[in-house]
């Protein structure tokens, strides 16, 4: 994969970078893939819904709106993600077993973490477009995500 700076001089003001400083918590630092979204708040049904149906190659972005209060993925639906191959997530919000994760072929990269459940409602929404930070995340898009952060096909 081309490095992200790279990929910037290259593709310019074709793609929105993102300047949210999120950790790098998976095993996968540099991970790229169509878009698919959620929007959920302090509750991670749709999320692992998601997460458990064919992934083909894409990056989940989740608009947790910063909540820090309870960690929206953790090691077993990360590991549900990989065995249906998707290639990361990007969530504004927190993880939980970060240890586990970090040994995943997986990119993760989320605000921190917290070992607090969330909720199991189902409440929110997939496939929209979603904004964090002043980037939009259309579905079908392409993102790409390495060390230097994330670029987001406009």
């Amino acid at each position: 994969m081309t490095s992200t700076a790279d990929l910037y001089d290259e593709l310019g003001e074709s793609v929105q970078s993102l300047a949210l400083q999120l950790l790098d918590l998976g095993g996968r630092v540099a991970f790229e893939g169509p878009i698919r979204t959620v929007k959920c708040f302090e509750d991670n049904a749709l999320i692992k819904s998601v997460l458990s149906t064919p992934g083909e190659g894409a990056v989940l972005v989740v608009d947790g709106a910063g909540s820090m209060r309870s960690a929206l993925m953790g090691d077993l639906i990360a590991q549900s993600a990989v065995d249906n191959g998707w290639s990361g997530i990007v969530i504004n919000g927190p993880v939980r077993d970060r240890a586990a994760l970090a040994r995943m072929p997986f990119g993760v990269k989320a605000l921190g973490s917290n070992p607090r459940k969330s909720a199991k409602l189902g409440t929110g929404v997939a496939d929209e477009i979603v904004e964090i930070a002043g980037v939009v995340f259309r579905p079908g898009a392409r993102l790409w995500a390495d060390e230097d952060g994330i670029l987001v096909e406009r």
